[in-house]
């Protein structure tokens, strides 16, 4: 792999010439605009930095906003976010308008030097000049931090950024996308994304038209700022996106990002209100509460216009794909007995109506200790809040046990507010045969599937070791 990484990187190298890895300098300003800028500017400013969940990437673990130094892990190695903040010797207070055009559309600084795409400008690069300069605004009414960011450590020769010049050939189409006509929209659809109420009034006529320009604004948010394909499309061996398998699923910070084309295959099919739901309080009552790197999305995009997250369901909505025919793995079954306890009750009052095999015998035994006074039917949480069985859950029903593992391991964080989800962490309760054994027994429980084949204490403790949260 190492050695196949070379070799297209020195490809790259001589296709690209050198003659674009290193771009001219832009002057830099003597002090960066005032504060007192345009206030509605900044404000509408703000909504793209919500949009575009900057403050996540842009932000060190306890550290200042925008200023930077957190660490986000490739398969090449790790690169750490610059500080944004408008300090001018270590953030962008020299930056022009112009300058952060540039690196938002081209992926290069100020001074020249490419941009790793881990910075994704292939999503930027489609963004209006408007919201760029708004975004501009926003950025430079921060307050200033004096930070340095860590160097990055990538591995030999990906660590010579004008290899980016070729990337950048192959990868990335420069300028704002073009449009595209809404497709065609169903009677379903017009009661979902603009509601019965709106949809009947406006006549079929009107409600084309509205449903069209919700479309539209979800696609441009979608592709652009809101850089969705960069965590939910699989990466190729250069680590750009697969363009003939766009929202088909991908991995990054030790998780799984779902497929956002399979949203109506879920046990219970996603609808646009409870998507639009679940973006923007991290929660779907059918569905189950964000984690890992997606519940700051949501917590970014609770400070968006809802007009805007509505508009970005929508359009998601507008992917999916018809579900094929499902086909049995004799591997995935447990037994004949457990299989139709699962099928016939994938949630029985009493655990003790769930017979498992010898193999999921421990299994068991760690749900009722730990899991069951949260996830039982009986269980309080279970039945006041609307909260949804595990069996509704995309961790359970996933092909990869990774979400699942990573959920039973660190847990999702108490945040302190009243709409706040929690689940303790497990990690340094439990062994990675434990895990394994917990991870089995609660898929085969809550799904029809049965426990997740070759899923062992030696697959957990390779996830244990990848890291997921800075």
């Amino acid at each position: 792999m190492k050695g196949k990484v070379v070799f297209v990187a020195v490809v790259l190298a001589a296709a690209a010439g050198l003659s674009q890895a290193w771009e001219p300098v832009i002057d830099p300003v003597s002090a960066p605009p005032s504060q007192s800028a345009d206030a509605i500017q900044i404000k509408r400013g703000a909504r793209v930095a919500a949009l575009g969940d900057c403050i996540v990437c842009h932000t060190a673990a306890h550290g200042k906003p925008y200023a930077g130094g957190r660490p986000l892990e490739t398969p090449f190695g790790t690169i750490y976010s610059t500080n944004v903040t408008p300090d001018m010797q270590t953030g962008i207070g020299d930056w022009s308008l112009d300058a952060f055009r540039r690196a938002m559309r081209d992926g290069v600084s100020r001074d020249g030097h490419l941009l790793y795409p881990a910075f994704p400008y292939p999503h930027f690069t489609r963004m209006t000049n408007g919201d760029i300069a708004d975004l501009y605004a926003f950025m430079m009414s921060r307050a200033p931090v004096h930070a340095t960011a860590p160097p990055n450590r990538l591995v030999f020769p990906l660590n010579f950024r004008p290899l980016i010049a070729g990337w950048n050939m192959l990868y990335l189409t420069r300028g704002p996308g073009r449009a595209v006509a809404a497709p065609a929209m169903a009677p379903s659809a017009a009661s979902a994304a603009l509601g019965d109420a709106a949809a009947a009034a406006g006549g079929a006529a009107s409600a084309d038209s509205a449903y069209a320009v919700q479309w539209q604004l979800g696609r441009y948010l979608v592709d652009g700022v809101a850089h969705c394909g960069a965590c939910h499309t699989p990466l190729n061996t250069l680590g750009a996106e697969k363009r003939d398998a766009p929202f088909a699923g991908g991995t990054l910070e030790g998780w799984d990002a779902p497929a956002l084309t399979k949203l109506s295959q879920a046990p219970t099919p996603w609808t646009h209100a409870q998507l639009v739901a679940y973006l923007r309080t991290g929660f779907a009552s059918e569905h189950g509460a964000a984690a890992g790197p997606m519940l700051p999305v949501t917590q970014s995009l609770a400070k968006a216009p809802p007009d805007d997250v509505d508009a970005i369901a929508t359009y998601l909505m507008s992917l999916q794909t018809p579900a094929s025919t499902p086909t049995v793995n004799a591997s995935m079954a447990t037994s004949a007995a457990t299989s139709t306890a699962i099928s016939t009750n994938p949630q029985p009052a009493d655990l003790d109506q769930l017979a498992p095999p010898a193999a999921l015998a421990t299994g068991a035994t760690l749900f009722n200790a730990a899991c069951a006074s949260c996830h039982s039917i009986v269980a309080p949480m279970s039945t006041h809040g609307d909260r949804p069985s595990l069996a509704q859950g995309t961790a359970v029903n996933a092909d990869s046990p990774r979400n699942a593992v990573r959920m039973m391991l660190g847990g999702i964080d108490w945040h302190g507010s009243a709409a706040a989800h929690f689940m303790p962490p497990f990690a340094q309760t439990f062994t990675d045969a434990q895990i394994a054994d917990l991870a089995n027994y609660t898929r085969a429980r809550f799904s029809a599937h049965g426990p997740w084949p070759g899923l062992d204490a030696a697959v957990v403790a390779r996830i244990r070791k990848e890291t997921a949260e800075p």
